[in-house]
């Protein structure tokens, strides 16, 4: 794309009368210039002459700062901006270290140990590592992945000759500790430990990699060896705060970044009013369900939001819109990434921008926009290996002009060269929304000319974002949250570590300062045996089955062919039973394919080709029932709070056929699928329904003061517990079948508990006027993001009440 052409592109964009008031806002972001320093005296001389061939004659300051902490043994995290070339300052150390032996035979042998997220990201690095290390020569620098698409006949050589391992956190946990016997070759001579991506790591999943690393750092003390920690980040607040309770150590930050930055154009992208045409309704805003938290994203609420009527006049999709954005950048030569809410967001988004390139391509008989056409892809979880591979080199290479992707790309994986960016929905977080801006004008020489485009979806929080845009350029990024001190978590990876290797005495200080007494309580269960040297699993099974770090829920389900039995993907086994239910309609990369049977008990989805005429939609039903009361305490007015067991329960019960164009209902199926029931701690609510009365809150409103109060405490809580907001969910009745009366609920997300709600419910009082303040202080009339309106609400925030949650929170404040 030329340089400087953004706003000739944003003109063309909103030339057509249907988007001349879509665009709310524009922000210019100014190309800067870059700082350089210089190599240290230190690096590997064989590294400095390589990275000259490649034209990098010095590194920018921070890759300068970083690689010199890190070489002085000092854990170090990089907290700059999407490619800003945080690789280079890991890699200055490593492969020097690792390339030593090879000139000076007293040199100590070194080994590094790199982690990323993904394994698309440890793929893309594999690549970076091996071209960096044998363009400098260093023959010792042995490089490879291990994780679980690595063939087992190549376990057993990385396993012995490895110096650099990719791998990530889940490998570490389930297929590097366990065995670390068969490692002690490289853990005895392991020097760093790259944590790329940190940022990655919050909620409960980063609280469980904080205790595989503590786990990591205590079997590489157990060969002798303590290994320096390098972890980089995309720009978050606090980077030093978050790194040190994530690897256990002080960690000190580097975040003053001298590379250069590609000037930036950003549009903030309100899609317009559609006109319905002899009854045609939008497909892709039927077929998307465009919040139905396919997967990218949990619930707030138990159900999802019901479809718009067909005769009402409605919004033109986030996705249908990005569609259309997409094939008009393609089009015009525009090398484009677009992120999508969900995995059938990106399917639909990058089927819609070919099928109108290929009609535009026959109307204009034009061999090159069916060329360009054809250069459209999806990209997402769930795609085989070799799939996701292939995907990857074709967008850096060029010979794909797009791709509509979730947010697996979101991660620094090295693809150069993008023209524009279009973000279909809001991803939950300023920083993942600038991490995706990012991935925009990484051509150096895109000097103002890249584009970065916001959709957003017909919801409350897109709506005020795209209206307020100081929401985005106003504010900081959030800090990676998350609590390596839960004891919910901590207690599976104690167990883990003790069938590892006995935890001697002193040494679960290593893990928090509640680790001993939760040892005691395992070994007052027999769980573990104690011993005046220390801990001892007793358990046959494996202990590191007892923990999910992910919380995936089991699993993966397996989508094959038939009859070919070819392997097409997977799905998590929480979509499943939405997704994959006997009859429904699955999209892999543009093609439809027809569910024949899902066997719940093999975990394998049948599936045939074919191009129905129909959408499918599930139909769930959620309850929540009271399991066990642990705590109950009276309030003023009547009010209880009470803290216990819940459990949580969908079910997939039926789905519904729909036109593809009208969207007029053809059939109902039902479905004997398993209900899921996820047992958690939860705190709650319970408001005498004449308390309610008194306080004149109306009774057609008050299900949305419920609803509305329930949001902004969830909203809250993470000021009282260290948790996330996407790791905690609420449910709201006004009338609950348990209790009788009005109540509302907050529970943990994660199977047994967080430790979360029981938080919240150990200081409700501060919780409770932190929440009604907040609410109070926001200066909006009907609500916003800032105080009642939820990013991941199930309900699609409706109803919603806040001047009611007002007088509610009143009832409740002590």
């Amino acid at each position: 794309m030329r340089a400087g052409r953004a706003p000739e592109l944003l003109a063309d964009l909103t030339a057509p009368l249907t988007r001349r008031t879509c665009l709310t806002h524009i922000e210019q972001r100014p190309a800067r210039a870059g700082r350089r320093g210089s190599f240290p005296d230190w690096t590997d001389p064989r590294l400095v002459t390589h990275l000259a061939q490649r034209g990098i004659t010095a590194p920018w300051i921070h890759q300068e700062q970083a690689a010199q902490l890190a070489h002085g043994g000092r854990d170090v995290v990089l907290a700059t901006a999407t490619a800003s070339g945080k690789s280079l300052a890991y890699l200055l150390p490593v492969l020097t270290a690792i390339g030593a032996r090879e000139h000076d035979p007293q040199a100590r042998r070194a080994t590094a140990l790199y982690l990323s997220p993904t394994k698309a990201l440890a793929a893309d690095q594999l690549t970076n590592i091996t071209t960096m290390a044998d363009g400098a020569g260093i023959r010792d620098a042995r490089i490879a992945v291990y994780d679980g698409d690595t063939p087992t006949e190549q376990r057993r050589w990385v396993r012995r000759h490895g110096t650099v391992v990719l791998t990530n956190p889940d490998m570490l946990h389930f297929g590097i500790l366990p065995g670390h016997e068969q490692w002690a070759h490289f853990f005895r001579a392991l020097r760093y430990v790259v944590i790329d991506e940190c940022h990655s790591y919050r909620g409960v999943f980063g609280s469980h990699v904080s205790m595989v690393i503590r786990r990591l750092r205590r079997i590489a003390a157990h060969y002798r060896a303590e290994p320096t920690f390098i972890l980089a980040s995309a720009t978050t607040a606090n980077p030093e705060l978050s790194a040190s309770r994530l690897i256990g150590r002080d960690v000190e930050a580097v975040t003053e970044d001298g590379s250069p930055r590609a000037g930036l154009t950003i549009g903030l992208w309100e899609p317009g009013t559609r006109t319905r045409v002899d009854g045609r309704g939008d497909p892709a805003r039927w077929a998307d369900g465009d919040g139905d938290g396919d997967g990218e994203a949990d619930e707030e609420d138990g159900e999802g939001a019901s479809p718009q009527r067909a005769e009402d006049p409605l919004r033109r999709s986030a996705t249908s819109e990005a569609g259309a954005l997409l094939a008009d950048l393609v089009e015009r030569d525009v090398q484009t990434l677009v992120f999508a809410r969900s995995r059938r967001g990106a399917e639909l988004v990058s089927g819609a921008a070919r099928r109108l390139l290929e009609q535009k391509a026959e109307q204009t008989v034009s061999p090159q926009l069916a060329d360009r056409a054809s250069r459209i892809a999806a990209y997402r979880g769930g795609y085989l290996a070799r799939e996701r591979r292939q995907l990857e080199d074709a967008l850096r290479s060029g010979a794909l002009q797009a791709l509509a992707s979730t947010n697996a790309l979101e991660l620094g994986i090295d693809i150069a060269g993008l023209d524009a960016v279009v973000v279909a929905g809001w991803p939950g977080t300023r920083a993942s929304l600038w991490q995706q801006f990012g991935r925009a004008g990484r051509r150096q020489d895109a000097d103002g000319g890249a584009l970065a485009l916001f959709v957003a979806r017909e919801d409350p929080l897109d709506t005020y974002v795209v209206h307020h845009p100081e929401t985005i350029f106003g504010a900081e990024v959030e800090a990676s949250v998350f609590d390596p001190g839960n004891p919910y978590v901590m207690t599976p990876h104690l167990c883990a570590a003790a069938s590892e290797l006995a935890i001697r005495d002193g040494e679960e200080e290593l893990f928090g300062p509640t680790a001993r007494e939760l040892l005691e309580t395992l070994a007052a269960r027999g769980v573990l045996r104690s011993r005046a040297s220390g801990w001892y699993w007793t358990l046959s099974d494996s202990a590191h089955q007892l923990t999910d770090l992910r919380g995936s829920g089991g699993e993966p389900v397996r989508i094959v062919e038939q009859p070919s039995g070819v392997l097409l993907g997977t799905v998590d086994a929480a979509s499943a039973h939405t997704q994959v239910h006997d009859g429904a309609v699955y999209l892999h990369q543009g093609t439809n394919y027809v569910v024949n049977h899902l066997d719940v008990d093999q975990a394998v989805a049948f599936v045939h080709r074919e191009d129905p005429l129909h959408s499918t939609h599930p139909q769930t039903a959620s309850t929540l029932r009271i399991r066990q009361i642990d705590r109950e305490v009276d309030w003023e007015g009547g009010v209880q709070l009470c803290f216990g067991t819940v459990d949580v329960t969908d079910q997939v019960t039926g789905y519904q056929v729909r036109d593809v164009f009208t969207q007029a209902v053809l059939a109902q199926h039902p479905l004997d699928l398993p209900p899921r029931t996820l047992t958690t701690k939860a705190v709650w609510w319970v408001i005498p329904q004449e308390t309610a009365d008194g306080a004149e809150i109306p009774g057609e409103e008050l299900p949305g003061a419920l609803h509305a109060a329930e949001h902004a405490a969830i909203s809250m809580l993470p000021l009282l517990a260290t948790c996330d907001r996407w790791d905690i969910g609420g449910l709201s009745a006004a009338q609950h079948e348990d209790t009788g009366a009005p109540t509302i609920f907050v529970y943990d997300g994660a199977p047994g508990g967080a430790g979360f709600a029981e938080r919240g419910a150990d200081d409700a009082a501060a919780w409770v006027r932190a929440t009604a303040d907040m609410i109070g202080e926001c200066g909006c009339e009907a609500g916003c993001p800032a105080c009642v309106v939820s990013p991941k609400c199930g309900n699609g925030n409706e109803p919603l009440s806040k001047a009611q949650a007002e007088r509610l929170l009143e009832l409740l404040r002590p």
